[in-house]
């Protein structure tokens, strides 16, 4: 009998009342929010304020006058521009090539999943690093990719250091190291999608063009978005890329919003600058990702009602 009493005893130790369970799994979540908000609502806060780390005795609350500068600020809107027009080729081109090597890589095969596996060994290099690597494949003197571009009459082929060439030397190299995971969600989307509908069309003869503009592209709409959108959002914030390349240069040539809150922080030191061009930056994230979480969502519930 003593055996069985001590059986059914409950364990002692520390436990959780099933009212506060919810809160104590939630409780991660919540001080990785308190961690992200802190450094967002400081920059809030220097962005509203002339402050140099040069000039500490000068700090003071301006009250929008870092924003007003930007709306008669050429540079600005050469910042503007270099961004919106870096993220639109980037995501376009690495969308289109993305897609074409989903479609050449949809039927399940071992060579299709092996070669799958090797496009994405770029993705799996830090952009940083990557850039590096083309930095010296482009150099003029001994790079291999100017020895290649002699071979078929491009001599002194400049790349990184012309401000004619910059942009496109840049953009390639992101579409090489960031092509492989537009690739690999669309190719999990073009796996994943069904299969009777591409059946009845082969049984009825419609020709694949068809087939590709009515079938396949409107199913596959939702993973080209969240794609999209994905890489929108990183391409015009990016960074690393750019400035282990040209540290924004020749001139103002790719000076995007990153690199120019950057030099604003550790050049200058103007604090205050800074922090409202990476507010600016986050507004325009903000928007952007609204509009296109609004499409997927819009599309799922049209897909919806025609189910």
């Amino acid at each position: 009998m003593a055996s069985t009493e001590t059986l059914k005893r409950p364990a002692s130790g520390f436990r959780i009342s099933r009212k506060m369970l919810p809160y104590v799994l939630s409780l991660p979540a919540l001080l990785v929010c308190i961690g992200i908000l802190i450094p967002f609502f400081t920059a809030v806060v220097y962005s509203f304020q002339r402050y140099r780390l040069s000039q500490p005795w000068a700090r003071q609350f301006n009250w929008g006058e870092n924003y007003i500068n930007f709306f008669t600020d050429p540079a600005f809107w050469n910042t503007l521009k270099v961004s919106l027009l870096y993220a639109g080729l980037t995501v376009t081109l690495e969308l289109l090539l993305g897609l074409g090597i989903a479609l050449l890589l949809q039927r399940r095969s071992t060579v299709n999943n092996f070669i799958s596996i090797m496009l994405l060994l770029p993705l799996m290099i830090a952009p940083a690093l990557a850039a590096l690597m083309w930095k010296l494949m482009t150099n003029p003197s001994f790079g291999i990719l100017s020895y290649l571009a002699s071979l078929i009459g491009l001599h002194d082929f400049r790349w990184a250091s012309s401000p004619d060439t910059a942009l496109l030397t840049v953009v390639l190299v992101d579409i090489w190291v960031y092509t492989p995971f537009i690739m690999i969600l669309l190719l999990a989307g073009l796996r994943s999608l069904p299969t009777q509908p591409f059946e009845a069309a082969a049984l009825d003869g419609v020709p694949r063009s068809f087939v590709f503009f009515r079938i396949t592209l409107p199913m596959l709409t939702p993973y080209i978005l969240t794609a999209t959108l994905f890489r929108l959002l990183d391409s015009i914030q990016q960074f690393d890329i750019i400035y282990a390349m040209t540290q924004g240069g020749p001139g103002n040539t790719l000076t995007v919003f990153q690199v120019e809150a950057y030099l604003n922080f550790f050049q200058s030191t103007n604090v205050g600058r800074s922090a409202a061009l990476l507010i600016i930056l986050w507004a325009i994230t903000y928007t952007l990702s609204n509009v296109f979480i609004k499409n997927w969502l819009r599309l799922r519930e049209r897909a919806r009602g025609e189910a």
